[in-house]
């Protein structure tokens, strides 16, 4: 445990590039297999289950360091992260322990998912009387669910790609699935992450999908990517990006997330495609017309992992297939995009009575102009834009540029002007500030007085000087405290972008917005000048 909160605090300290990578490199090449197994996991993005509620740990905190509930809050307020707070509140081991990080997650944290409290209680006095303060926050975050860390998959790609002196792109796709959960990490698992590339390792994939190809925003001309006849032009869907690999007479969907998410789409499961094939495409929930259902309604399968008759009924899915990485069980990737899609076609084609997947259409236009005409079209069909995919490009891993480009040229964002409402304070090396904050729009409906609602929480958007400036005014106007979340008195405004609206009921102002950040501060206007929740609903109709 103790290199492992050392490489954590090491990550979080700086944002150099190098000096993140140079302590992934060294972790890796010194820790025991099992514990650099589980370090992958956590580093790569998998998400430790939560073991013991918060409230219990907030409980013998108090209880093992002596401290008042109050004085324990004043702590918490002033640090703004609960991990944090008991680490520093609790007072010095007495048995220090050399336990390395499996044990800790598979003897230590593991056992305490639905034990009894009085068991809970003891197991955490006796953990916390063998940690330093750094190892404690990070069993604390590990035990609560929270653990985060600010490093990207690319990066422990890299450093694992060095250690085992292999190309990283095959690293990559060893890693995909890692994260899935369903199966511990163990150290002969690490050993083979690392381990000299094989035939038989292309042979025996089973379901493991490839690594994900991303696109970059497009944020010029697009004239200025040259001749148009040289981009391939999609419509981007607002869904869920996944592969459907096809391997052994059996299927296996996977989310870019890396979930395994097969039984959660039988109608996809179910499709009856040649042995060898993995499909690239995005799953839509699609009641049939030109259009594709809100996200919202996408969002009521993802999170059913058993879907009933009737909600295969209400909600189907389909896949839009817009790629093909492996056909007759040959990878495909390096192949031009034009080729890729020739041959994607003729496989839908040739494939009859399948509904569930569709062909991603082409966009033919014959100018740049014409294109941006026809990109006007974007919410009246359901999308969020364009995807620009240069035909001779391969199919990369991850965010890059290296082997061609996929550009995403979406359409300007939905916009209101709202008011700061509630603020709570960041975390990480902004966990002293207020960053994460609750806009509201007036209420002007009914008999009631004017009235201020809120709609959304944003946390992007600001750079460092205008937080800082934010910060200092909440601060002056915080009305009360609730836990870690201010309320303030109204008297910022904010222009606030989104992508998609839709109406919720489980939302006080009947509205759910996707994907909200600031787009800037409206200092130019008053509280009272801020947009009304009836131009907001506006929007659920507009095009």
């Amino acid at each position: 445990m103790r290199d492992f909160a050392r490489l954590y605090a090491e990550l979080d300290e700086t944002t150099s590039t190098s000096r993140k990578l140079a302590a992934l490199q060294n972790y890796f090449t010194t820790a025991a297999p099992q514990d650099a197994a589980w370090a992958v996991y956590f580093l790569a993005g998998g998400k430790p289950r939560q073991a013991v509620p918060t409230k219990l740990l907030r409980q013998y905190a108090m209880e093992y360091a002596g401290l008042d509930e109050w004085l324990f809050d004043e702590c918490y307020h002033a640090v703004g992260d609960l991990a944090e707070t008991i680490a520093h509140i609790l007072p010095p081991p007495k048995h220090p322990s050399e336990i390395g990080l499996a044990d800790w997650i598979e003897l230590g944290i593991a056992p305490l998912r639905g034990a009894d409290p009085e068991a809970v209680r003891t197991a955490l006095f006796t953990y916390w009387d063998q940690l330093d303060t750094r190892e404690r926050f990070l069993l604390t975050k590990l035990i609560g669910g929270g653990f985060r860390v600010g490093v990207s998959r690319l990066l422990v790609t890299r450093a694992l790609s060095a250690v085992a002196q292999l190309d990283s792109k095959l690293i990559a796709q060893r890693l995909m699935g890692w994260t899935d959960g369903s199966v511990n990490p163990t150290g002969a698992g690490f050993r083979q992450l690392i381990s000299e590339h094989t035939v038989e390792e292309q042979v025996q994939r089973g379901g493991q999908p490839y690594p994900f190809f991303l696109a970059h925003q497009l944020e010029r001309d697009p004239a200025m990517l040259g001749n148009l006849e040289d981009w391939q032009v999609e419509w981007k869907y607002d869904g869920m990006r996944a592969q459907l690999v096809r391997r052994d007479g059996k299927n296996w969907l996977w989310s870019r997330g890396e979930d395994l998410i097969t039984e959660r789409f039988p109608e996809l499961a179910a499709l009856r495609l040649p042995d060898g094939v993995v499909l690239d495409g995005e799953i839509l929930v699609w009641h049939g017309g030109h259009a594709p259902a809100p996200f919202s309604d996408l969002q009521k399968r993802m999170g059913r992992k058993q879907v009933s008759a009737r909600l295969l009924g209400e909600l189907p899915a389909v896949m839009v297939a817009y790629d093909l990485l492996e056909l007759e069980g040959r990878d495909l990737r390096e192949l031009p995009q034009s080729e890729r899609r020739m041959l994607l076609e003729q496989l839908i084609g040739s494939l009859q009575g399948t509904p569930q997947l569709r062909l991603a259409p082409l966009i033919v236009a014959q100018s740049w102009e014409h294109l941006a005409v026809i990109r006007t079209e974007s919410r009246e069909r359901g999308v969020e834009g364009m995807m620009l995919k240069a035909v001779d490009a391969r199919y990369g891993v991850g965010r890059t540029k290296s082997v061609g480009t996929w550009w995403k040229w979406k359409i300007d964002p939905y916009s209101v002007d709202a008011v700061l409402i509630y603020a709570q304070a960041g975390h990480g090396r902004r966990a002293s500030l207020y960053t994460d904050y609750t806009f509201a729009v007036w209420d002007e409906g009914g008999d009631e007085e004017r009235k201020l609602v809120p709609f959304a929480k944003a946390y992007s958007g600001l750079t460092d000087a205008e937080i800082a400036q934010v910060d200092q005014a909440i601060r002056k106007t915080t009305i009360e405290k609730f836990g870690p979340v201010r309320s303030v008195t109204p008297s910022m405004v904010f222009e606030i972008g989104f992508e998609g609206i839709a109406s919720s009921p489980r939302h006080k102002s009947g509205i759910a917005v996707r994907f909200p950040r600031i787009l800037r501060r409206r200092e130019d206007k008053s509280v009272e000048e801020a947009d009304t929740l009836e131009s907001l609903k506006s929007l659920l109709a507009a095009p």
